[in-house]
């Protein structure tokens, strides 16, 4: 039988939140085919191992150098046997039996190239971050500056799409990115440029420009414990920021330098601000 479904989850010292993870996984996913791979990202908290004999069905990967977050998944996916990957967050619980509905509707798509769920966190509060338009200077603007998530408008988030709605996106979050790994071997995976942060939003744009069409799937929802496994630090900060930096170079330095000019002074000024609230 062909496995219908690769889930790759990259780990860096959550053990914990891994392993609700995997224990969601179990609960949730029944009747297809599927395989877990895990890659630890070199965590400094081996605890992670003790996983190993309590889920003997997951395949461990363990990395003797911590690369980043889109070298990690590009890696893990190379041992992977499904038809679909989903890349999926270990900070993130899986809820009710959806896979096969979104399979379902994947499949029944022309051109399909990723899709994405409804996320909230533990409160259950809805984050907006699940259905994205792709950066430009205007919601680029709108996000570093203003109170963006008020709005009915079609910005940086989509706020004009219902959180329970089933909707073409231009981007979604990297946290449950289900993607057919046949097309994401064709566009070349996610771009190691970024060591970690705008990897998603580069597949998801990359993806646009070639042709594909991008999904948001709010029937479907996971637990995001959003930031759990963050430590908003300078070194945060300088990842974030760069990776935006990575992002505005990539796509507008050339073709809108104008917009690409004013992104950056933007972005730098934000980084500024949000270093100066940590000192």
């Amino acid at each position: 039988m062909n496995m219908k479904l690769s889930i790759i989850i990259v780990n860096y010292n959550v053990t914990q939140l891994l392993k609700d993870c995997l224990l969601s996984i179990q609960k949730c996913i029944k009747d297809i085919t599927y395989e877990v791979i895990v890659i630890d990202n070199a965590s400094t908290d081996s605890s992670w191992e003790d996983l190993i004999p309590e889920f003997p069905e997951v395949h461990f990967i363990a990395s003797s150098v911590n690369e980043g977050f889109a070298k990690a998944n590009n890696k893990a996916v190379k041992a992977a046997k499904g038809e679909y990957l989903l890349i999926l967050n270990p900070d993130t619980e899986m809820e009710g039996n959806d896979i096969q509905d979104m399979l379902g509707f994947t499949d029944s798509k022309e051109n399909f190239g990723c899709l994405g769920v409804r996320m909230h966190d533990a409160k259950g509060n809805f984050l907006p971050e699940s259905k994205r338009s792709v950066p430009d200077m205007f919601n680029s603007f709108e996000k570093l500056f203003t109170n963006f998530k008020n709005n009915d408008s079609k910005s940086y988030y989509r706020n004009d799409i219902s959180e329970f709605e089933n909707a073409e996106v231009e981007v979604i979050t990297g946290a449950f990115c289900l993607i057919k790994k046949e097309v994401y071997e064709k566009i070349g995976g996610f771009d190691e440029s970024y060591f970690m942060y705008g990897e998603d939003i580069d597949l998801c744009y990359t993806l646009l420009n070639n042709g594909y069409k991008n999904y948001y799937y709010g029937k479907a929802s996971i637990l995001h414990h959003k930031g759990e496994s963050t430590i908003k630090n300078e070194i945060y900060l300088e990842r974030f920021y760069g990776a935006m930096q990575i992002f505005i170079s990539k796509y507008y330095r050339q073709s809108k330098p104008l917009q690409y000019s004013l992104l950056k002074a933007g972005l730098k000024l934000r980084h500024k601000l949000e270093l100066i609230k940590i000192k």
